[in-house]
């Protein structure tokens, strides 16, 4: 789940582009569903999120901050509705070679497509092909707040704050006991 978490914010973080680039999106509840092209991938996996402009700017600071940390090349080119990237980072001690693609919608949707490869592979992977596509529900509902992340499994937790080493990632948590019936 950290692993996942972790992709999908720096992948969202590094698609959003340098800060005169970065598209503003509308602010309150979204809806993401990720889609992986490798080995073994399931169905989409779906989250939700409430964002605002602060939450925003902060992710922006987190993938230049871990793009300066890990990446020797970031490349990011703006034109109207559509950003491409691509860039060469290390995770671990692996290489990691990745092309993006974001595809804005407004201020209410986008899709991101992703192409990675590492060598040598990371946690098995060789390769990797990603969709990440986002869509504006409306206002922050279900009692959730900015920063708040759901996560494809269900668990609840607040992104605010990672950036600036603020909010610690949560343990895992457990797996429910079954029910013995009686």
């Amino acid at each position: 789940m950290r692993f996942q978490l972790i992709f999908v914010l720096t992948a969202a973080a590094a698609s959003l582009a340098i800060a005169q680039d970065y598209p503003k999106l509308r602010s309150g509840q979204w809806e993401m569903t990720t889609t992986s092209v490798k080995a073994g991938a399931g169905a989409p996996t779906k989250s939700t999120m409430c964002t605002d402009d602060a939450l925003q700017k902060e992710m922006i600071s987190m993938g230049a901050g871990m793009r300066k940390e890990m990446c020797t090349k970031n490349e990011f080119r703006r034109d109207g509705s559509k950003i491409t990237m691509s860039s060469e980072c290390r995770i671990g001690d692996s290489k990691v070679v990745t092309s993006a693609v974001m595809t804005l919608s407004g201020d209410t949707g986008y899709k991101t497509r992703i192409a990675s490869s590492f060598d040598p592979p990371f946690m098995g992977m060789k390769d990797s092909q990603t969709t990440l596509e986002g869509k504006y529900v409306g206002a922050c509902r279900d009692g959730m707040v900015p920063g708040d992340f759901i996560t494809p499994g269900g668990q609840k937790i607040n992104i605010k704050g990672m950036a600036m080493g603020k909010a610690p990632m949560p343990p895992p948590q457990p797996a429910r006991p079954a029910k013995v019936p009686q």
